[in-house]
């Protein structure tokens, strides 16, 4: 089989160019023995020049409508299968002029993805001598913007809908006026116009920021937009305005969000009552926000103005049955959980739409037909087929100093009678302090110390004298173990995963993030049951049947999608907007970031 290296070109002269070929495996130049061709490939050009502006459009339509004469073409050297990039020289001064622009961007670029994006351009210029893509003329010569390129500033300017900035891509470079514009100008303008356009998908596709710049605890790579395919389905395309549209999240959720941006642009939302955030709020105590709390849910005030600020048994009710409808915990308590649905909508500003809407580009384009999702703030798990939720449960996330991370990875195990490794923070923080106060610590916490891969008794050393790299410490199986009796495994470099608890009382509180990062899931073999629907090796009664005894792992032949996502706001079927709190602060950072 042969391999397919990528091979890049740049122009030694205008009319005839060569360039040295390079293998992307180890970016080292070929040499003329390994060539066999000699250590330069060249292509000579013969083509009239012409220095009118019609005369390069008239060429510019030509390649629109017939295959590029200067394309990827594929070459053999020796015995690799190679790809070569032919870059055809300008063949008019305003060609010249666009060439000359983009080396000089491309020469100046200063980061990875600037550096990517020019390079792109460069090579898509090139392959049609640099002709213009986005220019047209009237009658009597006069160049105009093409009525494709209208169209698409049109998507420009409405980027606000959309969730991102119109001056991302009405750069100053964009100047389109054309009033009296010489060559310079439409070059610069030609260049600028392509370069919003592939900084438009890329924004639409992947968001506008680096997930990992925003938290430590964000493992998420930005996609990419393979920009060769973009640059030539908008040359070709009937409406490129709409092949700009089609690189956004087509997610119902997404949409869902980005309807409810458009109402608040528009002042179209409902004013509703908002709750200021305050202290707990418990069931006969009062509060100065209790009168809005009773217009919000419209329960009307007490005969008596001495009692308009106690939360009264009828307020309580009002808050339970709202809890209730929201899937919250049903306790008549008003924390910061109960205060963020209730603002919901009117709560959800113009930031915190965007910034959720933000987070959605994150996520793969394809979550699976079948997955498992985890929204942090929510509190809740859920497994999704085909568009459906077929179940749903709450979990415990990592606190704000031991956050839960967000990625996407595939469940691949599941295991009953677990051990617990101790992470090495937790041993580190707080059992070998644990032990040092009390030397049957481990033994009391039905745990035992690993020294060099065996087993060694504990009970009569003092583990903080020993390297760190050589001991661990591990809880066996039992009623006690922080894990339960199963827990469901995705490997992954932050050892998180999905597990049972053996403190299920914990899952009765509306702010659940108490953990050192792992999820707790409060019915974890109903879950497992979800899960398993398309597992071929095993069930859930295979699994019940080995409760009690040794470790047992199960080795899924199906793996699952599972996506640890951060969502504050969400719209169901129903068009009920719920808002959840910023729990680790991820809405702050992501506002701050986008500057809005």
């Amino acid at each position: 089989m042969t391999n397919k290296p990528h091979l890049t070109a740049i122009p030694d002269s205008s009319a005839l160019f060569g360039f040295p070929i390079h293998s992307m495996r180890d970016s080292a130049p070929l040499g003329a023995r390994d060539l066999r061709l000699g250590s330069t490939l060249a292509i000579s050009v013969g083509a009239s020049m012409k220095s009118s502006l019609r005369a390069l459009l008239i060429a510019a339509a030509v390649l629109v409508s017939t295959p590029a004469a200067f394309a990827y073409q594929t070459v053999l050297v020796g015995e690799v299968e190679a790809t070569r990039v032919v870059i055809a020289p300008p063949q008019t001064p305003l060609a010249g002029i666009i060439r000359d622009g983009l080396r000089a961007t491309l020469e100046g670029a200063g980061d990875a993805r600037a550096t990517a994006d020019a390079r792109q351009l460069y090579y898509f210029y090139g392959e049609r001598h640099f002709e213009p893509v986005w220019l047209t003329e009237q009658s009597d010569g006069t160049p105009v913007l093409s009525p494709a390129a209208r169209d698409v500033v049109a998507v420009f300017r409405s980027a606000h809908l959309q969730g991102l900035d119109p001056d991302d891509y009405l750069t100053p470079d964009l100047d389109l006026s054309l009033q009296g514009a010489g060559p310079d100008a439409l070059a610069r303008l030609e260049t600028a116009f392509s370069a919003a356009a592939l900084r438009y998908a890329q924004d639409a596709y992947s968001g506008r920021l680096d997930p990992r710049t925003v938290s430590g605890f964000i493992d998420i790579a930005p996609k990419r937009v393979d920009e060769a395919e973009l640059l030539e389905t908008l040359l070709s395309a009937s409406d490129p305005a709409a092949v700009l549209m089609s690189y956004h999240p087509t997610h119902p959720e997404f949409l869902a969000l980005r309807d409810l941006l458009a109402e608040h642009y528009a002042g179209t939302v409902e004013a509703l009552v908002t709750i200021p955030a305050g202290s707990t709020l418990r069931p006969g105590e009062t509060d100065a926000r209790v009168p809005q709390l009773r217009e919000r849910l419209s329960v009307a005030a007490p005969a008596s103005p001495a009692s308009a600020q106690v939360y009264d048994p009828a307020l309580v009710a009002a808050v339970e049955a709202f809890q209730s409808d929201l899937g919250l915990t049903v306790d008549g308590i008003i924390g910061p959980a109960t205060v963020a649905a209730l603002n919901g909508a009117n709560g959800a500003s113009i930031e915190t739409i965007t910034a959720n809407m933000e987070r959605w580009r994150w996520l793969p384009e394809d979550l699976g037909d079948f997955h498992v999702f985890v929204n942090i703030p929510e509190y809740r798990l859920e497994v999704n087929n085909s568009g459906r939720t077929t179940f749903e449960t709450r979990i415990i996330v990592g606190s704000a100093q031991n956050q839960t991370p967000l990625f996407s990875d595939q469940i691949r195990h599941v295991v009953t009678n677990p051990y617990w490794n101790v992470p090495a923070s937790i041993l580190r923080n707080e059992v070998i302090p644990a032990t040092q106060r009390n030397p049957g610590y481990l033994a009391s916490q039905n745990m035992e110390l690993i020294y060099r891969g065996s087993v060694i008794n504990a009970s009569a050393l003092d583990i903080s004298v020993f390297n760190p790299g050589e001991i661990r410490v591990r809880q066996r199986p039992g009623a006690s173990n922080a894990l339960g009796m199963v827990k469901f495994l995705f490997p992954n470099s932050h050892d998180v995963y999905l597990h049972d608890t053996n403190n299920r009382g914990l899952f009765a509180r509306s702010s659940r993030a108490l953990s050192h990062g792992c999820i707790r899931v409060e019915d974890p073999f109903a879950f497992a049951e979800a899960l398993l629907a398309f597992e071929s090796r095993f069930n859930v009664a295979s699994l019940e049947t080995t409760l009690g005894g040794n470790e047992q792992w199960f080795n899924m032949n199906q793996h699952v999608p599972v996506h640890l996502a951060y969502f504050t706001l969400r719209i169901g079927g129903d068009g009920q907007v719920r808002s959840y709190a910023d729990v680790y602060g991820h809405d702050a950072a992501v506002i701050a970031a986008l500057g809005l």
